[in-house]
């Protein structure tokens, strides 16, 4: 699977592109939101891990643009961005991001796990069912 990381912080695009390499996807890199869209057309990622605040094209802006072309409308999307405004939110989700984190607030492995969740391609750790109660002998 193909991952894409728009970033226009250049270390930052760095770090995660190695990181997500690592979960053993094929990484692509953009450094801005103009850029991006030329590379999502040409690559067909099955992922955009994208930030909002670029220079040229904002992050949304670029998702909109992605959702309203059949050749990447179904592309996921992940948004992160430094606000943690609500507004912000809403309007990342209105314009269809699949999932929208805020960088302050997650990780690496937080952003690691939600390309995995996206994309449906790691089982969730099963979920721990309490064992069923112990009842003594006699009191049945």
């Amino acid at each position: 699977m193909k991952v894409m990381v728009v970033e226009d912080d250049a270390a930052l695009r760095e770090i995660y592109s190695i990181r997500i390499t690592a979960e053993g996807y094929e990484v692509v890199s953009a450094g801005d939101g103009e850029e991006a869209l030329a590379v999502a057309v040409r690559e067909k990622p099955d992922l955009i891990l994208s930030d909002v605040m670029m220079p040229k094209i904002s992050g949304f802006d670029m998702l909109d643009i992605l959702r309203n072309t059949p050749e990447t409308a179904n592309i996921k999307i992940i948004m992160m961005t430094a606000l943690s405004s609500d507004d912000q939110r809403a309007r990342g989700e209105r314009l269809g991001a699949d999932r929208y984190l805020v960088k302050s607030q997650v990780g690496i492995e937080d952003v690691v796990n939600a390309i995995h969740e996206v994309l449906g391609d790691k089982v969730a750790a099963a979920p721990v069912v309490p064992a069923a109660p112990v009842v003594p002998q006699g009191q049945q």
